[in-house]
């Protein structure tokens, strides 16, 4: 059987700030993908537990042509590139796929991102077309956003800009994003407005003009989440240990992230859970619970607590990134197991 090869694959960056919605439009085109193809996506994190990936994995499978890797802990583009490299490397010669998707995490910086997929080995790999930075223009009178370099970096670096959760906008609140791209975007971006992530396919298609995005661009704070190289250099899983979980904490660009990782023997009750989740003062919460009642996705933004139920099983985790955490959220997390 002859091996395909892997040329010019369409691929796409999909960034944006914490809880605009980036992984929702990633769900939303993988609801959507064609039957007869093979699609891949690489997911970066802050958080050093990873839950993205696995909210993804308990939507869709291998089997539905759905291919998913994970680079948790801080921005890929660190210590060289070297995580994100060989993370894509694998994904690519496992998946061999038709589109390949890549969502940074919402306090990655996507220049330093499109610098690694520009490299020369990747030029017959790869076919980059449009990056597109999703916005919640809400954030635009909020001086948190509007002073903090990668927010105004995935502005800059896009070539379609979404506003997402138009259904939460006041009037003005369109107006705002439009000025404020035309002020910081490339001169050619599209504007576009969105709910829930709802992304069309054919908004993916279309070249990067890479001669008009300033890739030398140098970024402060990017050296706060480097990693040494080898440990960058290793994506996958640690073991668990006896006790039945991993804790990691990570901190970087004004933020905070603490995360468990339980055993998959592990049963949480799921009325305690929500209890728990609802008390959560954070600016995102990220989870995938097995519970006596099912397995479960949650996401938190200011916005909501959303839960979705899984269909394929995974290991039990969360993600809380905030400016201050409660002392006692472990504790109150472990009460939450079935004994």
């Amino acid at each position: 059987m002859q091996t395909k090869k892997i040329i010019a694959v369409p691929t796409n960056i999909i960034t944006g700030f914490l809880g605009v919605g980036k992984t929702s439009a990633i769900l939303h085109l993988l609801k959507n993908k064609p039957d007869d193809e093979r699609w891949a996506v690489l997911v970066n994190e802050f958080g050093e537990i990873g839950v993205d990936g696995s909210l993804m994995a308990g939507q869709h499978s291998e089997q539905d042509g759905i291919y998913i890797q994970e680079v948790p802990g801080g921005c890929m583009c660190c210590a060289s590139g070297v995580s994100m490299q060989v993370a894509l490397n694998k994904l690519l010669k496992r998946a061999k796929p038709d589109r390949l998707l890549i969502e940074p995490t919402g306090l990655g910086h996507p220049k330093e991102v499109l610098k690694v997929l520009s490299a020369e080995h990747y030029k017959t790999v790869l076919a980059l077309q449009k990056t597109i930075t999703l916005v919640d223009a809400r954030n635009l009178t909020d001086m948190r956003y509007t002073t903090h370099d990668t927010f105004n970096q995935q502005i800059a670096i896009a070539d379609l800009v979404i506003g997402n959760k138009i259904d939460l906008y006041q009037d003005e609140d369109k107006n705002r994003l439009k000025s404020y791209v035309k002020k910081h975007g490339q001169p050619t971006a599209d504007i576009t407005f969105a709910q829930q992530g709802d992304l069309e396919i054919s908004q993916l298609a279309g070249s990067t003009p890479l001669s008009s995005i300033p890739l030398s661009l140098t970024v402060s704070h990017h050296h706060k989440m480097d990693k040494p190289i080898a440990k960058a250099a290793v994506v996958e899983k640690p073991s668990m240990p006896e006790c039945g979980f991993i804790k990691a904490v990570n901190t970087g660009e004004g933020f905070s992230s603490i995360g468990w990782r339980f055993s998959s023997e592990t049963l949480f009750e799921y009325h305690k859970l929500q209890a728990f989740l609802n008390n959560i003062l954070a600016e995102r919460i990220k989870a995938v619970f097995t519970t006596e009642l099912g397995i479960f996705g949650y996401n938190y933004t200011v916005d909501a607590l959303a839960e979705t139920k899984l269909t394929h099983k995974q290991e039990s985790c969360i993600e809380i990134i905030a400016t201050h955490v409660d002392d006692l959220i472990e504790e109150k997390l472990i009460a939450c197991i079935i004994k």
